[in-house]
């Protein structure tokens, strides 16, 4: 893929309009995963060294177009100066206007300027062109380093690109290489691990991975809608039976396309997804009518395994369970054990994505044991369902060529 780094642009003593992603957990004012933050430090490092004047932009929280004090970036000020080793950061009370330019006057060569959430006003959302001229006017070069909001048509992310020069950050440099890697070249057999509660979230993406994968994983919730389209009772448990047809049609595709559907085989069920609730491990056609299935059983897991050592590659999205509660975080645990112990071994390169899933990572203790983590949710499952990505096609298109963004670039 074409883009232009960091390398590409002069970016010495300049003003440069940095978009970062800083929408991080937050708990009681204090930041209690600061992993964005970490990943952007290459790029802040950069830029520094160039002493350049830093402008971070970026969202919090959805605000909805109002000034809504608990989700101010303010706090985010002391979580950045510690991530740059105590370096001091300046805060501007607003993102435009009078006490934006103020602010970015006041900067010196190599000095970090966080601005105050881009969402407050609501031209951000609407992709708003005068309100991405404002934005531009504080610089004098762009560079989007948060492939996590690029794909959104908001005025930070593609509006800002049509005044000034622009380049990609380093984090958005390693997610397109990484992530365009995955369909072209990778090695093979792949497949995914494909989780969470609901089908219809992920339609488009299981549609498409069922042209390039070699095989497909599903667990989590979603797997009681396969199972209910195949005839099985699954009792209380979450499940979409609106979506039984489309759920059959995805199995006639992989089948068309020779791509395995793996579904479980035994479930762990509950009458209720309560901490430490009593349960039971029973086969998928078994579940009390009472109950809902909670987890995959190790039946499954050990099924998943043997598919998972067939793979030279791994994607995977979602969590196969309840992991937030024990104890039906077990299986995601030791899938996520297997998936990285083949890492470490050179026998697998994984690549995981997604809000849940590396919330679910971390859990594990395994988030540094996969090959590959990307900060990004939404973006991360558009780009497998091979959508063009508003902010990153901006980059395509200033390389000159006018590619597409998409998992097929």
């Amino acid at each position: 893929m074409k883009f232009p780094r960091l390398e590409d642009i002069d970016v010495a003593g300049k003003v440069v309009l940095l978009r970062t992603d800083l929408n991080v957990p937050m708990q009681g004012g204090q930041v209690t995963d600061n992993t964005r933050i970490v990943r952007l430090l290459p790029t802040l490092h950069y830029l520094i060294k160039k002493k350049a004047r830093i402008v971070l932009l970026s969202h919090f929280d959805r605000p909805g177009g109002k000034f809504v004090p608990s989700m101010s970036l303010a706090p985010l000020v002391d979580a950045v100066s510690d991530a740059l080793d105590g370096k001091p950061v300046s805060f501007g009370v607003d993102c435009v206007g009078p006490a934006a330019r103020d602010a970015v006057a006041k900067l010196k060569p190599g000095d970090v300027l966080l601005l105050e959430n881009l969402r407050f006003h609501p031209e951000e959302e609407k992709g708003d062109a005068h309100f991405a001229r404002e934005l531009a006017s504080l610089g004098d070069v762009y560079v989007n380093d948060a492939f996590s909001a690029s794909h959104r048509s908001h005025a930070s992310i593609t509006g800002i690109a049509a005044h000034l020069p622009v380049a990609a950050g380093r984090l958005m440099q390693e997610e397109l290489e990484v992530l365009s890697g995955i369909f072209l070249g990778a090695k093979k057999p792949i497949g995914a691990i494909i989780g969470g509660s609901k089908v219809s979230t992920k339609l488009e993406l299981l549609e498409n991975l069922t042209k390039t994968m070699d095989m497909i994983i599903i667990g989590g919730a979603m797997a009681n809608t396969f199972l209910y389209a195949q005839g099985h009772s699954v009792g209380k448990s979450l499940y979409e039976k609106a979506l039984k047809t489309t759920a059959l049609k995805i199995l006639k595709n992989a089948e068309k396309n020779d791509c395995q559907i793996i579904l479980p085989t035994d479930l762990v069920a509950a009458c209720s997804l309560e901490p430490h609730m009593a349960c039971s491990i029973v086969d998928v056609d078994a579940i009390p009518d009472d109950c809902m299935a909670v987890d995959v059983g190790p039946a499954s897991i050990q099924l998943f395994a043997e598919h998972i050592a067939h793979c030279k590659t791994l994607i995977w999205n979602g969590p196969v369970g309840a992991f937030e509660i024990s104890p039906f975080d077990a299986s995601t645990v030791n899938l996520a054990r297997i998936v990285a112990k083949r890492t470490n071994t050179k026998q697998l390169r994984s690549i995981a994505g997604g809000g849940d899933t590396v919330s679910a990572l971390s859990h594990a203790g395994l988030a540094g044991s996969f090959s590959y983590l990307s900060t990004a949710g939404g973006a991360f499952l558009e780009w497998l369902e091979g959508k063009t990505l508003p902010g990153v096609a901006v980059l395509l298109n200033a390389a000159g060529h006018g590619a597409k963004a998409t998992a097929h670039a």
